[in-house]
């Protein structure tokens, strides 16, 4: 499938052309054409060596766009459905894919049907499409309770056991492949979604279009739950994200060495061998990885671990040139306006991260062992039937010594092209990432 290869680049498309505004009125008729800035960002993305754009949500929405209005519109705030189609299309042109964000679980106060609700209370042929109880209220005063997303009673919860909602869903998707050719989805809070409801999804869209993907977001316990041949293709791997910076800011290696090992290793006891769990150091929902990093020159380097380790690495848009943002409020500061990409050395370190990890199988399709763990460096082989790739990582501001075994005479550097000798061991400089490809054993 191609997601199993694919580099994927993140936009959030409200904050990034600076439309996310406070709470809109149901009146709200201005609309803008601002997501046809997304044409502006092509060349970048393809530079940088991604080849998928995962849009978070696009349709008309209350605020944030998880608070859904109507699925079938394009928010009026970033433009009509023909400017989403004009963008869509140009991406399609440049050889890359496209995701977009399905929010199923619930939608926003202003969705028509519970507004339908508000007007005739009992009388509403949409009652049903809802979780509610007219005994008792919310917060909203509306008349009647209803059960909102964790709490969240701006978060209405669908009835998803409603065959009329399902086939409303249904529908839009098939709308976004038909008229914006979209490859695959990104579910929101899959991990909030029935079995029954993922495996219905998983039945229809593999009609829509071959390699058809859902990747699902998941936060902890057993993804096999949401990831298998009757459900999600992929889920988000965020048990290695909390890995990925904790082992940098708590020197401590070990950390993310044990959690790729469990996942991915050639031991039986391996869990998401052979599968291809997204990966990230940051996203929409969470601090800028340039925030977090307490040493801020280890950023290449966790870049470096990210394209290197099992799964499909994906690139939070700005982040790719280091920008800061703390998680807190009402989300605007990881979520911001940007009015062009920019490119630096980090984008650099990335760009040949990502070539590399796209053209090697090892990195996209191998196992998983480790051949020195320290606390503040990492190497591990990732090989497959194809080849063979040691990655290197050194965290430290000093030039770090490896003494290993490399099963390997010789080898060559993926990035540079140069030869290297694994004779006596190798010196890896201050701040580094390393991918040599070997011979296979």
């Amino acid at each position: 499938m191609w997601f199993d290869e694919a580099v994927v680049y993140q936009i959030y498309p409200l904050g990034l052309c600076g439309v996310l505004n406070e709470e809109r009125s149901s009146d709200d008729s201005v609309v803008r054409h601002s997501i046809l800035e997304v044409k502006d960002w092509i060349s970048h993305i393809k530079k940088l060596g991604a080849t998928c754009v995962l849009f978070n949500p696009l349709m008309e929405s209350d605020y944030h766009g998880y608070d859904t209005r109507d699925y079938y519109t394009l928010d009026r705030r970033l433009g009509t459905n023909d400017d989403l189609k004009e963008v869509c299309d140009a991406i399609h042109e440049a050889g890359l894919k496209i995701l977009f964000d399905g929010v199923f679980n619930h939608v926003g106060r202003g969705f028509w049907a519970f507004k339908d609700v508000q007007e005739k209370k009992w009388d509403s042929p949409y009652c049903a499409w809802f979780h509610l109880s007219f005994d008792g209220n919310t917060e909203y005063n509306d008349g009647f309770w209803y059960e909102g997303w964790e709490g969240h009673n701006e978060l209405v919860k669908l009835n998803l056991d409603n065959p009329d909602v399902r086939q409303h869903q249904f529908d839009a998707i098939k709308q976004w492949t038909d008229l914006y050719g979209i490859d695959g989805l990104r579910l929101d809070v899959a991990y909030c979604l029935s079995d029954f409801y993922l495996k219905e999804l998983r039945r229809f869209t593999s009609t829509l279009k071959e390699d058809f993907v859902l990747m699902g977001e998941t936060l902890h316990g057993d993804y096999n739950m949401y990831m298998n041949d009757e459900k999600c293709h992929s889920v988000t791997n965020y048990e290695c994200y909390k890995g990925l910076y904790s082992s940098f800011n708590c020197a401590n290696m070990h950390e993310i060495s044990y959690s790729l090992n469990r996942q991915f290793g050639y031991e039986n006891w391996c869990i998401y061998r052979g599968k291809h769990l997204l990966s990230f150091v940051d996203n929409h929902d969470v601090s800028r990885i340039a925030t977090i990093l307490e040493d801020k020159q280890q950023l290449p380097v966790i870049y470096g671990l990210l394209f290197g380790m099992p799964g499909v690495p994906s690139i939070y848009y700005g982040s790719e040139w280091g920008i800061e943002g703390k998680k807190q409020g009402r989300d605007e500061e990881i979520r911001p306006r940007l009015e062009k990409p920019e490119w630096n050395e980090l984008s650099d370190a990335i760009a040949a991260y990502a070539k590399a990890h796209h053209t090697h199988p090892a990195l996209y399709n191998g196992g998983y062992a480790n051949l020195l763990v320290r606390d503040k460096q990492l190497i591990f082989e990732r090989s497959c039937d194809e080849e063979r790739v040691i990655v290197a990582i050194n965290a430290d501001s000093n030039t770090f010594h490896a003494d290993f075994n490399a099963r390997s005479g010789l080898g060559t550097d993926l990035v540079t092209g140069e030869t290297v000798d694994f004779g006596g061991g190798m010196d890896l400089p201050p701040y580094s990432a390393a991918y040599w490809k070997t011979e296979v054993i």
